[in-house]
């Protein structure tokens, strides 16, 4: 039998938030590639996807928020 079977893919997912992870062939490496356009290449799957789906930090230290401007008091 040839063709596509069930749950066999037809088409490549196109998005604005898709995320891939393909194997490079010949080696153990996978390559992992955000909607952002990020790459990063590890033999670890589970490494790989941790890092995919902390976007948008990929492992950079969270922002520290800006402080809230200081207020004044009517009345005072």
């Amino acid at each position: 039998m040839t063709g596509a079977g069930p749950g066999t893919p037809t088409r490549m997912l196109r998005g604005e938030h898709v995320r891939r992870v393909v194997w490079l062939p010949g080696t153990d490496v996978l390559r992992g590639t955000c909607f952002c356009g990020a790459e990063r290449d590890a033999e670890d799957p589970v490494e790989l996807w941790e890092w995919l789906l902390a976007h948008p930090d990929h492992g950079r230290p969270a922002a520290v928020p800006p402080r809230p401007a200081p207020r004044e008091l009517v009345g005072a």
